[in-house]
């Protein structure tokens, strides 16, 4: 029995992947180990939405060699699909599998024999308008979460995103689908699902027509029994409608949390990024959101540093920020990439000053995220708790996505407990009291 070893970069959507083909791998016969424990294959899953993702690559490709120098190694993902030929060249990568590949790699690539008598890789990864089938993943290596996804590839051009072309055109698969995979999820005990795909907002293409939308998905997931909370990972603003936050609000099991791309509060940049909206159109949200759920927490994505970018732009960008009811943010530091409209743009901004921005708007995450842990002590929530134990401590999440610590206790892991926020400790995690035992966790 040959041993398979995974690791995989970037976005969650990448792990659902990577979680769906190693259950792919087992039904074969293959034994799933850890990357360290001397496996006969390395299947490395590559995200390449920054510069630092293609050197992480490369990086693992070296740490499998040293594990296992006799080992197959193979490669797919977006920078896969993006970069075969690049990566075909790396020292010990043995094969590279694109977009359409990349879920028939046990069929495609057979024995996984190294060839060496081979100078470089063997390179399956065809053009990415083949890329047009849909398959459905989802994660099962945390019992207590499991990320599904609903929606694949992007029809959006930003100037900056290689996800088009590295992922293809967006599709999904039919409502009926994703709601017997969310049962089966169910099946296993799992509470928590978290909806995830590049677009999610974009849900209900099927071979290029569109058969239904996202508020008909989340209606349906509502009804599954099992699945105790369903959590939106991520959706754009003009996507993101007042059906949908409407639905939320009223959702029993879909919880008070939004993470919602801006990108820039600028209006000029938003146009040179060719979003689909202006800042206007996304304070709109975010007030309609807090007016109809004020406890809810809301995250935002933004980008630093992207051609044309000045300090008055980026300042207006801050200021709206600042200005916003948000909780948390994301802060990507633009970063060039091959094949993109940015790098026609000017001028460009300079990478010392890219991370200056950078730096204030982490403190602003900071002083956002704080203000909304301080404004949900001293009331009462439900806590799905983890198996993440660190130092004794355990973590979990209430409904509107503020981390918590406790004593570790295993009866509690991938429980719901209703809870008592009662303080912020130092790790910045709120400390609780436990309220149906009135039992204090942590103190």
């Amino acid at each position: 029995m040959k041993r398979v070893a995974f690791y995989t970069l970037g976005c969650k959507l990448n792990y659902s992947e990577t979680s769906s083909i190693s259950r792919m791998f087992e039904q074969k016969g293959y034994e799933k180990v850890e990357f360290n424990q001397t496996p006969d294959i390395f299947i490395i899953n590559t995200c390449s939405v920054t510069e630092n993702a293609d050197k992480k690559c490369r990086k693992v490709v070296r740490e499998a060699q040293k594990i296992n120098p006799d080992g197959y190694v193979a490669i797919i993902g977006c920078y896969a699909q993006l970069k075969p030929k690049e990566i075909s060249e790396i020292p010990g990568v043995d094969a590279v599998l694109g977009a359409a590949e990349k879920f028939r790699l046990v069929e495609l690539l057979g024995t996984f024999q190294k060839d060496l008598t081979a100078p470089t890789a063997k390179v399956l990864a065809s053009p990415i308008e083949e890329a047009i089938d849909y398959h459905i993943s989802y994660s099962l290596n945390d019992r207590t979460r499991t990320f599904l996804k609903v929606q694949d590839g992007c029809d959006y051009p930003c100037t900056y995103c290689t996800i088009p072309l590295a992922r293809g055109k967006s599709r999904s698969d039919s409502v009926f689908n994703v709601v017997t995979a969310a049962r089966q999820i169910a099946e296993r005990g799992v509470k928590e699902i978290v909806l995830t795909g590049v677009n999610i907002g974009d849900f209900g293409i099927q071979n290029g027509v569109r058969q239904s939308n996202f508020l008909e998905l989340i209606k349906s997931l509502d009804k599954v029994e099992g699945i105790e909370r369903f959590r939106i990972s991520s959706i754009e603003p003009n996507l993101l409608t007042d059906e949908i936050i409407k639905f939320v609000a009223g959702s029993q099991r879909f919880v008070p949390h939004f993470h919602i791309p801006l990108q820039s509060g600028s209006n000029e940049i938003l146009g040179l990024m060719r979003r689909r909206y202006r800042r206007e159109l996304y304070q709109e949200r975010v007030e309609k959101i807090k007016s109809l759920m004020p406890d809810c927490c809301i995250g935002v994505d933004v980008i630093v540093g992207h051609p044309g970018e000045t300090q008055e732009e980026f300042l207006k960008s801050y200021d709206f920020l600042n200005s916003l009811d948000i909780s948390y943010l994301h802060v990507f530091t633009y970063s060039e990439r091959p094949n993109t409209e940015a790098l026609n743009i000017r001028p460009t901004v300079p990478k010392k000053e890219r991370a200056e921005r950078s730096r204030m708007l982490h403190i602003l995450s900071e002083k956002k995220k704080r203000a909304f842990y301080e404004s949900q002590l001293d009331t009462t929530r439900t806590v799905l708790f983890e198996e993440d134990v660190q130092g004794g401590m355990m973590q979990g999440f209430t409904e509107n996505y503020v981390r918590i610590s406790a004593q570790y206790d295993p009866l509690l892991i991938n429980e719901m407990k209703e809870v008592f926020l009662m303080g912020i400790n130092e790790s910045g995690y709120v400390e609780v009291y436990e309220v149906d035992e009135t039992l204090e966790l942590i103190h």
